[in-house]
């Protein structure tokens, strides 16, 4: 390992010592790197009364036991007092909204309900309603009611294959007449909310309001 890649950087600060540590090197070298700048080369600095050390590992990975290795190696100086090891990693997955799928026809009288989002594979008839605590996606004809955000959420959307609805709720805001819209038929759109009040556009400018989602069926 050369030591002039600086795997481990530490820092003094108003309460005491930050160790930055590398994220994108092998865990073992920073181990090395870590154990040998406290036991050779910052001496100076880490020498006297009880010195807080807050330990930032970036983007990386780590287990508990991963941690305590860190631990081990920095409470060898009695006088460091370890306040914080933290990671700003999240697991893929933890960003991906889960979506619950579901298919048929929800015909006049029939209600279809999810806690989070759904993603429904057929037509909402009308007199048909769908509501989600969550987004509607509707990969089918939506020319019944549909609900989303019905808990208050008002970043929740509905978008349809065809949409053409007898009626649109997100949140609290209810949507003016489809014949309103003054958009005819419409195929591949999304409702949403703007300023409280509900627009409608086509779905690839879905990107606009939020990033690219990855679909997860739901349990």
């Amino acid at each position: 390992m050369s030591l002039a890649k600086h795997h481990v950087t530490i820092k003094g600060v108003k309460d005491g010592l930050i160790f930055l540590l590398n994220d994108a090197c092998e865990f073992s070298d920073l181990l090395t790197e870590l154990k040998h700048k406290l036991e050779n080369t910052h001496q100076q600095i880490l020498t006297g009364p009880t010195i807080p050390v807050h330990v930032k590992l970036g983007n990386r990975s780590v287990s508990e036991a991963d941690k305590d290795c860190i631990r081990g190696i920095i409470a060898r100086r009695g006088n460091l007092d370890i306040q914080s090891i933290e990671s700003s990693y999240k697991p893929e997955n933890s960003e991906r909204p889960r979506y619950r799928i579901e298919q048929g026809i929800i015909r006049s009288g029939q209600t279809l309900h999810a806690d989070g989002n759904i993603l429904y594979l057929g037509d909402v008839n009308p007199g048909g309603t769908i509501t989600s605590t969550g987004d509607i996606y509707v990969m089918g004809s939506l020319r019944g009611m549909a609900h989303a955000g019905i808990d208050g959420n008002e970043d929740a959307v509905i978008a349809a294959s065809h949409l053409r609805p007898i009626q649109l709720r997100i949140a609290h805001v209810i949507s003016r007449p489809p014949d309103e819209w003054g958009i005819g038929e419409s195929f591949m759109e999304f409702a949403y909310l703007r300023e409280h009040k509900m627009e409608i556009d086509k779905i690839i400018h879905l990107h606009r309001l939020r990033p690219a989602a990855w679909m997860e069926k739901g349990e």
